[in-house]
């Protein structure tokens, strides 16, 4: 008998400890729920399948939400593609299939996206995503791929636009827009006005002959406005003349250049020479910054048209008594060919801010902030007086040149900062 009591309290014991240890464990998953067990007065049991049926509705709410996104995405007028942290492709929508070519691709798939999509532009963007750890944008010129030869050569190049974004745990999501509407758009209006432009140029010529014809054959007071009318003809002659210069440019840009060893330093101080009665008369200062001499690979004529109207630019915006700043530098790089960078800043009031993005483009003036001054200048080089094209000109001539240059404003003198960057830097030819 003494041992029969003992064995049931043992086992009393023994349940008891059982329920204190499955309490426990219930308290325990309650609280990797997030529930604060000491407000609950409900049994664990109830408690558990409460938390329970509560965690499926939440997951329930999660997976809805996520069709939603996915609904979203498919059908957004823009590409979308997410990238795993070894850049594998983990899902794209259906625009994003259509631009990159990726209609062979089924979701669970396990591929690269590089092996998927033959863009190393993309692949860099997502590179430098992470490098970063910030959004990024790239535009580049993509060629579909084609297994097919003969088919090869209808398949049409879209200009795209991609914007990146970090995503948790090294994931990669990207926007991707098609931009070749828009560039198609440009090209037609382009071409629309460089067509009209050289059926002007005929007339105009004409014009001008005739004009020039009667100013021997009228007597004062009359022929004065024959005087002034003939500027506004050159004007026109010269506007259509650099507007089918610009065309040629970047159709054929290379086929236009000559190109020739050139000293930076000697060209744009004859430039200033031939700008430098105006500049006097104004009282302007040219400050001149280089250590030592710099020879590039360039089209002699075209690069002094090019600092013809950037420092046409500077002086004509700059307040009187003031100094042009000139600066020569050789940037830093371990590749081949070196860049070398020509900074232009004058002291005036600078680009309007909302401008910045735009004074390169074609016809184009930033009238608000920046007011006009007209001046002449007697150069046989074409210089665009008011009509929006000799930033668009430099450009242009730069890029052709396999250059870049950048509008800024500079945060010192507060002025215009204008930055060419050319390639190909040679050796000193002078010794």
């Amino acid at each position: 008998m003494v041992s029969f009591l003992l064995g049931l309290a043992v086992a009393i014991g023994f349940w008891f400890w059982q329920q204190i240890r499955f309490k426990r464990k219930l308290r325990h998953l309650l609280e990797t729920f997030g529930t604060e067990v000491s407000e609950i007065s409900l049994p664990l049991i109830p408690r558990l399948r409460r938390e329970i049926s509560l965690q499926n509705q939440r997951q329930q709410q999660l997976l809805s939400q996520l069709q939603t996104w996915e609904t979203l995405l498919e059908t957004a007028p823009v590409g979308y593609l997410q990238v795993d942290e070894e850049n594998q492709l983990l899902w794209c929508n259906q625009k994003a299939k259509q631009l990159l070519g990726l209609q062979k691709w089924k979701p669970g798939q396990v591929r690269l996206l590089l092996e998927l999509v033959r863009s190393y532009e993309l692949d860099r963007l997502i590179e430098q995503t992470r490098d970063r750890q910030a959004p990024q944008v790239q535009e580049w010129l993509h060629h579909p791929d084609c297994s097919d030869a003969a088919a090869m050569s209808n398949l049409q190049k879209l200009s795209l636009r991609a914007s990146s974004l970090l995503l948790p745990q090294e994931q990669v999501g990207v926007f991707l827009e098609n931009q070749q509407p828009i560039v198609e758009i440009i090209q037609k209006r382009d071409r629309l006005i460089s067509d009209l432009a050289h059926e002007l140029k005929t007339p105009l010529t004409s014009i001008r002959l005739v004009v020039e014809t009667l100013q021997l054959q009228i007597d004062f007071p009359l022929r004065r406005f024959l005087d002034r009318l003939l500027p506004e003809v050159d004007r026109l002659i010269n506007l259509v003349q650099n507007w089918l210069e610009i065309s040629h440019l970047e159709l054929e840009p290379h086929k236009k250049l000559n190109f020739q060893p050139v000293e930076i330093q000697s060209l744009i101080y004859s430039v200033w020479q031939n700008l430098e009665p105006i500049a006097q008369a104004r009282h302007l200062q040219l400050s001149y910054s280089q250590s030592d001499p710099v020879w590039i690979k360039a089209d002699k004529s075209r690069l002094t048209q090019v600092f013809l109207n950037l420092l046409h630019n500077s002086i004509k915006y700059s307040p009187a008594e003031a100094t042009i700043h000139i600066t020569i530098n050789l940037l830093p790089t371990k590749a081949a060919p070196k860049q070398v960078q020509i900074n232009i800043i004058d002291s005036g009031r600078g680009f309007p801010i909302a401008d910045l993005p735009y004074v390169f483009d074609r016809l184009y003036r930033c009238e608000t902030d920046r007011s006009w001054h007209s001046v002449e200048i007697d150069t046989s080089f074409a210089l665009v007086h008011g009509s929006g094209l000799g930033l668009a000109i430099a450009q242009q001539i730069v890029l052709a040149h396999g250059g870049t240059i950048k509008a800024k404003n500079h945060p010192d003198t507060g002025g215009a900062w204008l930055q060419v960057e050319l390639p190909a830097v040679i050796p000193n030819l002078s010794n």
